[in-house]
């Protein structure tokens, strides 16, 4: 993975960029889950990391009404903390939760920014220009079942962009293995690196372009299991480690801009 580490000799503060690679490392699920864990021990903001760009992504979207489709795990509270910054800059935003459980402060976030909540029998399908998907993430396996196989079908024929959180629900993390119910996404905002399934299999088809978003994780380009091109990388700005982010993004033409 491309990492942030390097420029630690930088003042505090100070952000940098840096041209991208045609191509980075890509790594399974496993691999990102054991690099995940001691920041996240440590207290580390990952998924605060992770929604900031996700919400900036979103953003250049000049959404008009965006749904959130949110599940249970971490996805749905990344996606629910873009939710709550895109709502609080005037957007109407609401969220379709597939789960009864749901990210307790991701929800209060999006809610006390004004996300209003809605529920399956209520959905029109043509009323949003922007759709993120964060209902599954790289613990899933199988097809979608139940009440989030009942959303995407619903979902199928609209025609909004749609942003998938780390990787299209539906879509193996490892394989790329999906049946014919996952969003095809415009755009993946894939956080720490790129998942091997991406490039695996349906994962070229339904995860558009990929836009990776460093958040500090530390994986050895050696241990990697293939490698994707990736339209843009996300990188921190030099705070704290527990401190918010405030990333840049560095395109494949080397534009940085502030997200």
């Amino acid at each position: 993975m491309l990492r942030a580490d390097n420029a630690a000799a930088a003042p505090p503060g100070a952000e940098y960029r840096e041209r991208m690679a045609p191509t980075v490392p890509t790594f399974t699920a496993a691999q990102v889950r054991a690099a995940e864990a001691p920041l996240l021990a440590a207290g580390v903001p990952l998924m605060r990391r992770a929604a900031a760009a996700l919400a900036e992504v979103i953003a250049e979207q000049n959404p008009k009404r965006m749904l959130v489709l949110a599940g249970a795990g971490d996805n749905g509270g990344d996606a629910l903390f873009a939710a709550a910054d895109i709502a609080a800059r005037g957007v109407p935003v609401d969220v379709l939760r597939t789960a009864e459980r749901a990210h307790a402060e991701a929800l209060r976030a999006a809610t006390d920014a004004g996300a209003r909540s809605i529920r399956l029998a209520d959905l029109d399908p043509a009323a949003y220009d922007v759709i993120v998907d964060g209902i599954l993430g790289i613990g899933a396996r199988g097809a979608l079942r139940g009440a989030p196989r009942d959303a995407v079908t619903a979902l199928l024929p609209a025609s909004a962009v749609v942003i998938a959180v780390d990787l299209p629900s539906g879509l193996d993390a490892d394989t790329g293995a999906a049946d014919e119910v996952v969003l095809t996404a415009t755009t993946t905002v894939t956080f720490g690196a790129v998942k091997a399934g991406l490039t695996r299999g349906e994962g070229p088809r339904l995860s558009g372009r990929i836009v990776l978003v460093d958040i500090g994780l530390e994986l050895d380009p050696a241990d990697a299991v293939g490698e994707a091109a990736v339209a843009e990388t996300c990188r921190r700005a030099l705070h704290s480690p527990l401190d918010p982010l405030r990333p840049r993004r560095t395109t494949d033409v080397g534009d940085p801009c502030d997200v």
